[in-house]
């Protein structure tokens, strides 16, 4: 009884969280209400706080279950025993661009993010934690790219905290400009060069060394 008390309390955690993702994408994050989400979802109000405290927990939640998949490869680039950690990366860029391309899922809550969320007053929780999610980014992808370098992968001189900037902006920017404007290049298709192009840069660039 226990179990299956479980496994209905998470079976009406992930409602709401498709719930919200349907809601967000339609109004918008800011113009999205607690109550229009637990009309989606099919749950009283009280059930939502039962599993998150507002609406930015929702939002936050929604992300991780997002990237949860992707959680594995990017902490074998992070290892300092993987053998081949700028492979790992270059692994991880190719299928986050597929997904954002090819899975619906996830092209809606990326377009969400990108496109659909206002950090207005009511949001300030939201905004904090965007804030602390960009910076641990920002430490992972530089662990990984530091491993690169000690496995001889990346130059020995290279600005690792740089490089880890540009690299996460690299991502964000063809994420937000495919999805504003999907017609202008094939992401899909382009997925594998834009990881090499970006892993160029960060083997070449004289800007990027120390």
């Amino acid at each position: 009884m226990v179990r299956r008390t479980k496994e209905e309390a998470q079976e009406t955690r992930c409602q709401i969280l498709d719930a919200a993702e349907k809601a967000f994408y339609e109004h918008g994050v800011a113009r999205t209400t607690l109550a229009q989400i637990a009309e989606v979802a099919g749950v009283s109000r009280g059930a939502i706080y039962w599993h998150f405290s507002n609406k930015a927990d929702v939002f936050q939640a929604m992300l991780e279950r997002l990237h949860l998949p992707l959680q594995e490869l990017a902490k074998a680039g992070e290892s300092a025993t993987e053998p081949d950690p700028l492979g790992r990366v270059r692994e991880l860029l190719v299928r986050l661009f597929s997904q954002v391309a090819n899975d619906p899922k996830t092209r809606r809550t990326n377009e969400i993010l990108f496109h659909k969320c206002e950090y207005t007053d009511e949001l300030g929780d939201l905004r904090k934690q965007m804030q602390d999610n960009s910076r641990e980014c920002d430490l992972r992808i530089e662990i990984s790219l530091r491993n690169a370098v000690n496995k001889g992968q990346l130059p020995a001189n290279l600005d690792t905290l740089r490089a880890a900037i540009c690299l996460h902006a690299f991502i964000d920017g063809v994420l937000a400009k495919w999805l504003l404007t999907p017609e202008s290049f094939a992401l899909g298709q382009e997925a594998e060069r834009m990881a090499d192009t970006v892993l160029d840069m960060l083997r070449l660039s004289p800007s990027l060394r120390g």
